[in-house]
């Protein structure tokens, strides 16, 4: 199909994308996203957003969500390594309260898809990392929710580093779901 192997996840909708590299001794080319494959693999989401962020070590952001505007997102390390992290909040979902987690990387530049009703976060594994991602509605900062990272209801099993995480006030204000 295309220019990518879509794998399918534990979780019904969510994806880990491999995207095929066109590489020489020059360097290397692949597309990051193309509608016409997306569509065929049954993701069908118009992406009008597109983030970045750029963090340290043991940076761990989320686990976030929107409450009323929900988004499908399409994530991608440019540069580093992440451990990333899907939560299924979808009401009335067979795996609701399961998570998925992949390590996302510059290196393998593999992507997960998100559709909506899905709590998101991720942990920085290398000494820096470049987080992008493309989502298929506006951020409302006043919708955002979040669930605490080690809410022992959902169990992810976070990577062990030499380090301590590093949280944002916010995301250490967050309750159990």
């Amino acid at each position: 199909m295309g220019q990518f192997t879509f794998n399918e996840t534990t979780i019904e909708g969510v994806f880990i994308i491999e995207p095929k590299v066109f590489g020489d001794e020059r360097g290397y080319f692949l597309e990051t996203y193309n509608k016409k494959d997306f569509e065929q693999a049954g993701i069908n989401c118009d992406f009008f957003q597109d983030n970045m962020s750029k963090s340290k070590k043991g940076v761990l952001r989320g686990l976030h969500f929107q409450k009323k505007y929900p988004q499908a997102k399409l994530l991608r390390v440019a540069q580093g390594e992440v451990f990333d992290v899907a939560v299924d909040l979808r009401e009335n979902s067979t795996t609701w309260g399961k998570y998925v987690g992949v390590i996302l990387s510059a290196t393998k530049k593999n992507m997960l898809f998100i559709p909506k009703g899905f709590a998101h976060g991720f942990l920085v594994l290398s000494e820096e990392a470049e987080f992008t991602y493309k989502c298929d509605e506006y951020y409302h900062p006043e919708d955002e929710g979040g669930i605490r990272w080690d809410d022992p209801k959902i169990g992810i099993e976070w990577p062990a580093l030499e380090c301590k995480y590093s949280l944002s006030e916010k995301d250490r204000s967050f309750n159990f779901s």
